[in-house]
């Protein structure tokens, strides 16, 4: 159901028929890196979190961690993902699916720096085995995000 809601999603950019659906999952970095043949930190990983009761997904790189310090000075509040049920009903997509594209109302997103020293990224596409190969000016245009963010950690070289 939700892949179906990314296509439709992505069609709005000419990019629905770019989407892969691969035969194993990608639900994680480490098995969606698996299945591509690419580096784990390239897989654009979409956290989702609750802030002030409303739903905010933060897509970074496959090798950041959330940074506590950061995140709370970012959002004034400490770091708390969705449990898997509430990333589903405030999110519109399963866990190990969540991707910025076809979204609910209310959901903001944001793209952490971590991803800014690649060319291309993997984001999926709403299922735990789908994706779809992006330029970082696609990912901001495509997600339709809010702003860049600083709030991982373990990434920087």
């Amino acid at each position: 159901m939700s892949i179906e809601a990314v296509k439709a999603y992505l069609s709005k950019f000419g990019a629905a028929d770019r989407v892969k659906e691969l035969e194993v999952s990608s639900a994680t970095v480490e098995l969606a890196a698996e299945a591509l043949g690419c580096e784990p930190c390239r897989i654009a990983k979409t956290l989702s979190f609750l802030v002030d009761g409303q739903a905010v997904l933060i897509v970074a790189a496959g090798d950041a961690k959330i940074d506590n310090p950061k995140y709370k000075a970012q959002f004034g509040t400490k770091a708390k993902m969705l449990k898997p049920d509430q990333a589903e009903a405030l999110v519109g997509h399963a866990v190990g699916g969540v991707c910025p594209f076809g979204v609910k109302e209310g959901v903001t997103i944001y793209l952490d720096d971590s991803l800014k020293r690649f060319e291309t990224v993997f984001p999926a596409c709403g299922s735990s085995n789908s994706m779809i190969e992006l330029s970082i000016p696609e990912l901001e245009e495509f997600s339709g995000c809010a702003a860049w963010i600083d709030v991982c950690k373990n990434w920087q070289a």
